[in-house]
């Protein structure tokens, strides 16, 4: 492991003893001592480099004192320009910024365009509930508009605030409120989140060790046979995944020792958004409580959803859950391949600029548009048993699908990405094109043989209507 890794496994195993603490703090201590905490972690980590966020985060104070109706829009092109700024500072004769103030960074552009967006529906209902004189229906609202302490606060949380999870700012106020914090589900659901991380962390360090990523970039890797080539971008994919497993299940532990994101079941809570419905609790039977709201990785379900489009739920959901709710519905497309094109363009771009997060992310539409081909044109005639065989091949090849992705993600520069890919000539892309068109000719003649019978039909129809005019005509 390099001495930055050991840095994010410090930080994040002491934020969970630390969590516990916080849950005997009052609020106005809680927010304060969660700022210092937070705040204190990113000067030591980030030294200079913390001007970064800050210019930020006031940046984002100052768009939405001063027109919160286009507030979104704003702090989305404020944010995102200065995280093109803050990738090429080097241009500007200006010292590099440390990984870990890229990743505060990160998680920081998300925070401030949610942000926006909360501010913007709190004075939009706010005129709603003045205009109607009814309380406004919206579910997980703001009830009243952040100051800069405030939004300082949040943003510097020192509850993952490098590693994730992304929560709302509503999530944070609900935070420091909780009425009585040491009474709700703690120490069971942390460990039920961490004991499966020291597997993930064993996994991870002991293929790393013997498939090093390195050797994928080396002359000597070409020598190799084809299928040793191939087997490889599996191996890597794993070792990706068991690396973020760990980290993402322990960023949780972290959050659930401190209670943050836990509500009622009741409240239907999405990852990343909180509470979908009002829930008000029995006072006769017992609240069972749950951590949806900073849930960010479904590990099983990663590995074993048959689709592509399933695939990107269950990993980096409080992500997915941003950008299903910030981007994708501003899409210029319509049509969902398209739609889903440009997400992935936004959620590349937000990643950083190397070239391969591109190549691979922009994959995904293609990998999306090959699946629904073949399952209109194939699974759909399918019987029950037909159906799971198509199933089961839908997932092995949608495994594979993110194998091949994964190696322009970690690879990040084109050449080695399309080096790599070449070796294995271009295998997924030639199977996703070649679904597409066999989806295309097959659902073609499956509209040819649709017309045929439309026109037996209608000639069938037309031999039975002579018949009953010719009776007629007998009969008269």
């Amino acid at each position: 492991m390099s001495s930055d890794e050991l840095v994010y496994l410090g930080i994040l195993a002491a934020s969970i003893p630390i969590g516990f603490l916080f849950r005997y703090l009052s609020p106005p201590v809680k927010q304060g001592a969660g700022l210092l905490l937070g705040l204190s972690i990113t000067i030591a980590t980030c030294q200079i480099h913390t001007l970064h966020s800050l210019v930020t985060v006031v940046g984002t104070w100052i768009i939405i004192k001063s027109n919160w109706r286009s507030a979104p829009a704003l702090s989305l092109g404020w944010s995102f320009l200065y995280l093109l700024f803050f990738r090429l500072v080097t241009w500007f004769g200006l010292p590099p910024p440390t990984p870990f103030a890229n990743a505060i960074q990160l998680l920081l552009t998300l925070k401030m365009v949610s942000l926006a967006n909360e501010v913007q529906s709190f004075h939009l209902e706010k005129k709603k509930e003045v205009s109607s004189f009814a309380k406004s229906p919206v579910i997980g609202g703001l009830s009243q508009e952040p100051s800069l302490y405030d939004i300082l606060s949040y943003s510097y949380c020192y509850v993952g605030i490098m590693t994730g999870p992304f929560f709302r700012f509503q999530t944070y106020v609900d935070w420091l409120r909780q009425p009585s914090p040491q009474t709700l589900p703690g120490w069971i659901p942390c460990l039920q989140r961490l004991k499966l991380v020291p597997v993930y962390g064993a996994l991870f360090l002991a293929v790393n060790s013997v498939f090093p990523l390195a050797y994928v970039r080396s002359e000597e890797f070409l020598n190799n046979h084809f299928l040793f080539r191939l087997f490889y971008m599996t191996v890597v994919f794993f070792v990706f995944r068991m690396r973020f497993y760990a980290a993402w299940c322990g960023a949780e532990a972290g959050c659930i020792s401190a209670g943050l994101g836990c509500y009622p079941e009741g409240a239907l809570s999405k990852p990343g958004g909180g509470p979908t419905v009002d829930y008000s609790p029995d006072p006769n039977t017992p609240v069972v409580y749950d951590f949806k709201t900073i849930q960010n990785i479904d590990c099983y379900n990663t590995d074993f959803c048959v689709k592509v489009r399933h695939g990107m739920r269950y990993w980096n959901m409080t992500v997915q859950w941003w950008l299903h709710h910030y981007i994708y519905p501003n899409s210029p497309f319509k049509a969902y391949t398209l739609r889903a094109g440009w997400t992935m363009f936004i959620s590349a771009y937000w990643h950083g600029l190397h070239a391969g997060y591109y190549l691979s992310f922009l994959t995904i539409p293609l990998c999306i548009a090959a699946e629904s081909a073949m399952e209109a044109s194939v699974r759909a005639r399918l019987g029950p048993k037909g159906q799971n065989v198509f199933d089961w091949v839908h997932w092995f090849l949608k495994m594979r699908a993110y194998d091949y992705m994964c190696m322009g993600f970690v690879l990040l520069k084109a050449s080695d990405t399309v080096n790599y890919w070449a070796s294995i000539y271009f295998i997924m892309h030639v199977i996703a094109l070649g679904c597409i068109i066999l989806g295309r000719v097959l659902k073609g003649g499956r509209r040819e043989g649709k017309k045929v019978e439309k026109e037996k039909t209608e000639t069938e129809g037309e031999k039975i209507d002579n018949t009953k005019e010719e009776i007629r005509a007998k009969e008269d």
